[in-house]
């Protein structure tokens, strides 16, 4: 949360680094998933959801299709396929 009220007073792009899917989601407006060695963009997933994101966010609906969309996005470096 403290990251998001920076973000909001600053204007500013951001760009964080995590390995939490819900994190990443909760965060961001866009969700850019890595593919293993050689690190290369893989997958962007845009995360269009109301702001200023809120507690309500975290158990809504909507919530849990964007954590699922970028789950799916990442299940090619889990089965192998370098992505």
């Amino acid at each position: 949360n403290d990251l998001l009220t920076l973000w909001r007073s600053l204007r500013k792009t951001v760009i964080f680094v995590t390995h939490s899917v819900f994190e990443s989601v909760y965060l961001s407006q866009r969700v850019v998933v890595m593919s293993a060695r050689p690190g290369r963009i893989s997958a962007e997933c845009r995360v269009d959801a109301a702001e200023p994101r809120t507690e309500e966010f975290r158990t809504s609906a909507d919530y849990a299709a964007f954590c699922r969309k970028v789950s799916a996005a990442l299940m090619p470096a889990y089965e192998g396929q370098g992505a």
